[in-house]
């Protein structure tokens, strides 16, 4: 239960509020005590002490402090030694049509109870006449739509296992069993602190190559070709074994998600995505939620994961929009883990590639693509590296930038000019006659044929409201979420959504009942939502921006993109799949998430049809946020995110940026204001948010400080909606 612990902070409009639970409460306390604090990933080639690895053997000594730190964070401790095979049982074999041999082997263990499992082999027909050891090796866990694989491997000449590494939840009815054999063996180890499904099942791997690289197999398998593969949470899985079994030549993990493949610094409630309270209990450490809101106190992340698996080869295969591996997140923990491969001389042995679509399906396409992969490491046929292009999505590089600019464009205006000259200066150029061009006609696209599934659009709308398809602009999809039979004209909400790379305005992880946008309808508002440059179906755009537009900036084109918003509500310049409901087109109020308030302060801020702003969690004042800050400091907006490049020109000069969030508060200061900023938001400075409130002066402005993290719920919801009834 959540207490509401309300109090003046100043005879103003400023609220101090407790949206706070005391179990959260406690959390927090514990992680703001850690050493560690850090926007971005923690270094893989830093010990925590922070000494640097210089050398191979420093490098051995780092591997073994991340093992530490993982097994301490995210899964527990593995016993300390494996236990011998005691008994090998064939329990049955078969040859099918196609000459590929079936076998089922129990693997019995020198446990205290002698536990065992099964595993279920795919023998090729090479292997009677091989006379040496030189098959190749794959491993995947036996859920349905993974055994393609292991089909299409065998074809290839594998030797396939499915080993027991089914989840608790996914019983395989042609597997059974297979989904408990990680409980067996927890129970036969009582000190061991694994309590991570995901985890012992990793081991569970490793105790199948036990067999199948020992002697008693029997099988020409070279142990130099061996592979395991997986999607999601078996990607999770997969990942585990290939980190802590060198044994593991290869590995392709498929939309791994958080932590394996995607760093919970870059995933959470600010991105809606996986945070570590999401993650189911059996797959983590209990002690793991206590990062919540703080995961900036995480000793180790993805990066080092993956970072343990070098030089040996490793390859991510994502998707544009993947709701379970954003794609930001993914970039940066590769980018962060290629480091050592670098430092090992093995860059090319970790790739990351994507494909076109949502978390599910695996294709054939996909399939023939990752088996290249293990065929390029294996050295098996005519696959080269350059097989598996590369292109990263958030990939900014403000040299490159610069390049492209005239010298006058990289002067800011002087300290005297107005604040909109000195707003523009740093959103970059709207290039000429861009309203007039007809090079986007306006349609409806079907939601079948947008990069975010339909089923996440309808999947929290309740049965009260209507979804209308619209477009404006630059022919942007959007859609207005309205009350179901009313009948008078109802006023606007344009919601601006955070950084969800994956869905843009469609929420995904954490929503308590129904999203935001449903909820204003259900609140009687018009809703306007649409994904942003860069994000959701025009995810893509964002990674060609620059090169279309190297004058502009996206945060320019988002500002750009409300205007167009607003000319849609206003003058009716754009389209709707049928007919509008009536619209009270003099009260429109900008609401912001993360990157959405800072988007609404900037669109709102000039705009005389804009008749109220509300930004939760949207902005740490520009001019002191430094990279020695915990925040990350400005270059998250113009390095990471490439949100506004001209920014990089004041790194470490942060004072000097022409303007900051206390002038576009003056300038909207005509209008009601909501500023709402939590406490332990590890993205911002409180005391320095708080202060540039000061610096604003109350006007209309509404300020809550509120004990939380950074989150945008239900509690939240309620906040937007009881201060959007205030001022009606």
């Amino acid at each position: 239960m959540i207490n509401y612990c309300c109090h003046w902070v100043s005879s103003g409009l400023a609220l101090r509020i407790c949206l706070f639970a005391c179990s959260l409460s406690a959390m927090m306390n514990k992680v703001e005590a850690a050493d560690f604090q850090s926007a971005d990933l923690p270094p893989v080639l830093e010990f925590t002490d922070g000494s640097p690895v210089v050398n191979y053997e420093d490098w051995k000594k780092r591997r073994a402090e991340i093992k530490q730190l993982w097994c301490d964070t995210y899964i527990g401790q593995f016993p300390h030694e494996a236990p011998s095979i005691q008994a090998i049982q064939i329990i049955n074999q078969n040859q099918r049509g196609d000459g590929v041999i079936v076998r089922n082997v129990r693997l019995t263990f020198d446990t205290p109870n002698r536990a065992a499992f099964e595993i279920r082999l795919l023998l090729p027909k090479k292997i009677r006449e091989s006379e040496t050891q030189d098959l190749p090796l794959l491993l995947t866990q036996p859920r349905h739509y993974q055994i393609a694989w292991g089909e299409a491997a065998v074809e290839r000449g594998y030797v396939v296992c499915f080993y027991p590494g089914v989840d608790y939840n996914h019983r395989e009815e042609a597997f059974p069993g297979y989904e408990n054999a990680w409980r067996t063996f927890q129970k036969e180890y009582p000190n061991a602190t694994w309590s991570s499904s995901l985890g012992i099942q990793s081991w569970l791997a490793s105790r199948s190559l036990d067999y199948l690289l020992g002697d008693q197999s029997g099988l020409p398998i070279n142990p130099e070709r061996v592979g395991i593969i997986g999607h999601s949470r078996y990607g999770k899985q997969s990942l585990y074994a290939a980190a802590f079994d060198e044994r593991f030549t290869a590995v392709v993990s498929r939309s791994a998600g958080s932590p394996a493949a995607a760093g919970y610094r870059f995933t959470g409630r600010d991105t809606f995505m996986e945070t570590v309270l999401d993650a189911p209990s059996e797959w983590a450490l209990p002690s793991l939620k206590r990062y919540f809101g703080h995961e900036d106190a995480l000793p180790v992340e993805s990066n080092g994961l993956m970072a343990l698996i070098a030089p040996r080869y490793c390859l991510l295969h994502t998707a544009h929009n993947d709701g379970s591996d954003p794609s930001f997140a993914v970039e940066r923990s590769y980018l962060g883990a290629k480091v050592a491969y670098q430092f090992l001389n093995a860059p090319e042995n970790i790739a990351l590639q994507y494909r076109v679509g949502n978390h599910n399906p695996i294709t054939k396409d996909h399939i023939r693509s990752n088996l290249d992969w293990f065929d390029w490491a294996f050295k098996r046929g005519d696959i080269e590296r350059s097989d598996f292009k590369e292109k990263l999505l958030h990939d900014f590089d403000l040299k490159q930038w610069k390049a492209k600019q005239s010298s006058s464009d990289l002067i800011p205006p002087g300290d005297i000019a107005p604040l909109n000259e000195k707003v523009d200066w740093l959103m970059g150029d709207i290039p000429e006659g861009l309203e007039g061009r007809n090079t986007h006609p306006l349609s409806i696209i079907g939601d079948d044929s947008r990069g975010v599934a339909l089923w996440s659009r309808e999947r929290w709308k309740p049965d009260n409201v209507n979804r209308l398809p619209v477009s404006f602009g630059s022919n942007i999809q959007g859609q207005l979420a309205f009350p179901k039979g009313n009948s008078r004209p109802l006023p606007i909400v344009i919601w601006l959504h955070p950084f969800n790379y994956s869905h843009g305005s469609n929420e995904g992880y954490g929503v308590e009942g129904t999203t935001i946008y449903y909820r204003l309808a259900q609140a009687g508002y018009a809703v306007l939502s649409f994904d942003q440059c860069g994000f959701g179906d025009r995810l893509l755009e964002g990674a060609s921006f620059y090169d279309k537009y190297p004058q502009w900036s996206k945060l320019g084109k988002m500002v750009y993109d409300v205007r167009c918003a607003l000319n849609f509500l206003t003058e009716g310049r754009g389209i709707a799949a049928q007919e509008m409901p009536p619209l009270d087109r003099d009260k429109i109020m900008l609401v912001g998430y993360s990157l959405g308030g800072m988007v609404a302060l900037h669109g709102g801020a000039f705009d005389d049809r804009v008749t109220g702003i509300a930004s939760f969690c949207g902005f740490t004042p520009f001019r002191t946020d430094s990279d020695e800050k915990p925040t990350g400091g400005i270059r998250r907006w113009w390095q990471w995110h490439g949100l506004l490049p001209k920014l990089g020109l004041f790194d470490r000069n942060e004072e000097k940026i022409p303007y900051d969030f206390d002038e576009l508060l003056k300038a909207a200061s005509t209008k009601p204001i909501l500023i709402y900023s939590a406490l332990h938001d590890r993205g911002v400075d409180s005391d320095e948010v708080e202060a540039c409130v000061q610096r604003a002066g109350s006007g209309a402005l509404t300020f809550i400080h509120a004990e939380d993290v950074n989150r945008f719920q239900s509690s939240q919801h309620k906040v937007l909606i009881d201060w959007l009834a205030s001022i009606e």
